[in-house]
């Protein structure tokens, strides 16, 4: 009996648990710690504006430290993007009249380009930590996570949204509290999704990097050690050898965190896929093998697992429970009540904006300001279009067969971390060699940074479809287009939804940093209105800067309205696996 062991025992059979993989672990974490504090401690440094900064160094030296800065800020960006999406993904899906109020938000604040939030935030930052480099790192973090968050809050927020109705019964009939059926239902049926939108979403925080440290705005400068300011001044510069080491390290970085974060990830959300029938291929993970071989975290997971399940039996207590209700109850109150007064709020804040721009810059600057949209509202959506037919194929393919998913999902990983902004100096001496005009080149240079939405969000739509409805559909011999409009279609029109809408948002982004590229003293500028705010935003032009990004966050809107909300609707009442 264990009780009676001698002590000397235990502690041999302990050491003898301990192998290999604890070592490992143990030395990982450490290591982590130590990378933590030697990096972290760099954003607390002095700072007091108009103060200059010290100027990035294009020594190649430099660029592990500037890398490991970078990618500190992308976490912290990613640790606050995740906790959003569960609080306003949650809050929009479950609540009639918070959905009224944050969706239509959504769309705004997913429309507002990254400058756009750059140029009312940093001087905020600065005065919250007055004295301190963490005030412009917060405000670049702050840049990161807007670049991050509503992709991912549009994923959980339609995954819990298409939730079988069997399973939401079941949840009422057995009285599970709102946390219980959080954590045993809803974040688990959107967990493979939001793991896939992460990665895409992770990517598209590489793609503002470099507008996120090499700061310009309301004309002033500022310049954080990091791979993506190391890459804007050697654009500046015209270094070549330097942007070359540039692109290497980011690669090196990309692999690494894909082989440590993602791909566990990946592998581990297998388990939450909604089926009766095992996958014959399960993705598989060395790093997540390593970590369930560990027996010190297995240790650590039993500890926290009972401390965990006791604070749900006390919260399961505490909250109500929930009823047979339909999930919109009558009690919520007088929709028109809460629609009147956002559409009121809505129209003193439009009235405010549309008299501060008309009185600096007249009714002539709107209309062109709206002929440019138009101009980039044709590249956007030029961009789904071809975008739709080229990477849905793929994305059905790769999530539908395991194997290659192992091989593709890192390449498509890498490719969508890429910054793809860190070859627009290469596609410019190409555009500049064969005189290719950037209004059509600016396309290219916005698909670079949008495309991946709709490959990763058609990939987690094909790996959530239950391995017994394609058991059966095989069994029937239902194949080719018939297989594509029965079954296919329906599992992951709302994914190719989410996927084409956060990538239309992520195309007027781009937009900004798209439509107009520089490679030493030489611009190329498009006719669109990512290149009027990017422009007026360097100058600090605000009445400009708010017609602009006022111009773009009407269109995303309309567009929304009318076409992806609609399609949303048609996803919920006809393609969907639910019945």
């Amino acid at each position: 009996m264990r009780q009676l062991m001698p002590p000397n025992t235990q502690a041999a059979r302990r050491l003898a648990r301990f192998g290999l993989a604890d070592a490992a672990v143990m030395l990982g974490v450490l290591g982590v710690l130590y990378l933590l504090a030697r990096v972290g401690a760099g954003m607390f440094a002095g700072f007091h504006p108009p103060q200059a900064l010290a100027q990035v160094s294009l020594d190649p030296r430099n660029l592990p430290y500037y890398a490991a800065r970078s990618t500190l800020r992308m976490m912290i960006a990613l640790g606050f993007s995740t906790f959003f999406t569960f609080a306003y993904g949650y809050a929009a899906a479950k609540s009639r009249r918070a959905e009224i109020v944050l969706i239509p938000l959504l769309d705004i604040l997913q429309s507002v380009p990254v400058l756009g939030f750059l140029s009312v935030t940093i001087t905020f930052f600065i005065a919250l930590f007055r004295g301190s480099l963490l005030g412009l790192e917060a405000a670049s973090i702050f840049a990161i996570f807007t670049s991050q968050a509503w992709n991912m809050a549009f994923s959980f927020y339609q995954s819990l949204r298409m939730l079988p109705a069997e399973l939401q019964e079941a949840s009422s009939l057995y009285r599970l509290s709102r946390w219980q059926a959080f954590t045993a239902l809803e974040a688990p049926a959107g967990m493979i999704g939001l793991v896939w939108n992460g990665m895409m979403s992770f990517g598209g925080g590489w793609f503002f990097l470099a507008a996120s440290e090499a700061i310009s705005v309301l004309n002033h400068n500022y310049t954080l050690p990091g791979i993506g300011s190391y890459v804007a001044r050697a654009v500046a510069a015209g270094n070549m050898p330097a942007l070359g080491w540039a692109l290497l390290t980011m690669a090196v970085v990309i692999l690494t965190i894909d082989q440590v974060f993602w791909r566990p990830l990946v592998a581990w959300s297998e388990k939450f896929k909604l089926e009766q029938s095992a996958v014959a291929d399960p993705p598989r993970s060395w790093m997540l093998d390593l970590l369930r071989s560990a027996h010190l975290l297995r240790a650590a997971g039993a500890r926290l697992s009972v401390m965990a399940d006791r604070a749900k039996y006390r919260l399961g207590r505490l909250l109500p429970r929930r009823s047979a209700a339909p999930r919109f109850a009558a009690v919520e109150g007088p929709q028109w009540l809460f629609q009147g007064l956002l559409l009121l709020l809505v129209l003193v804040l439009l009235a405010g904006m549309a008299q501060f721009v008309l009185r600096e810059v007249g009714l002539a600057e709107v209309g062109h300001a709206a002929l440019l949209g138009l101009a980039t509202l044709g590249r956007v959506m030029l961009l789904i279009v071809v975008a739709t037919l080229i990477w849905t194929p793929v994305g059905v393919l790769i999530g539908l067969t395991p194997s290659l998913a192992r091989i593709a999902q890192p390449i498509a990983q890498f490719l969508a971390s890429f910054p793809a902004n860190f070859l627009f100096p290469f596609v410019t001496l190409l555009l500049l060699h064969f005189h290719v005009s950037l209004n059509w080149g600016s396309i290219l240079l916005m698909a670079l940074g949008a495309e991946w939405y709709i490959l990763f969000n058609v990939i987690a739509g094909a790996i959530s479809i239950p391995n017994d409805l394609r058991e059966m559909t095989a069994n029937f011999g239902i194949r080719g287009w018939q297989r594509w409009r029965r079954l296919i279609i329906p599992a992951i029109f709302v994914s190719w939804v989410t996927g084409a809408l956060t990538a239309a948002g992520g195309a007027w982004n781009a937009s900004i940093v798209a439509e107009i590229v520089m490679w030493k003293h030489t611009t190329l500028t498009a006719f669109g209105l990512g290149n009027y705010i990017t422009q007026a935003t360097q100058v600090g032009d605000w009445p400009r800067i708010v017609l602009g990004v006022g111009m773009m966050s009407f269109y995303v809107v309309l567009v929304n309205r009318l076409l992806w909300r609609r399609l949303y609707a048609l996803a919920a009442e006809r393609y969907s696996l639910n019945g």
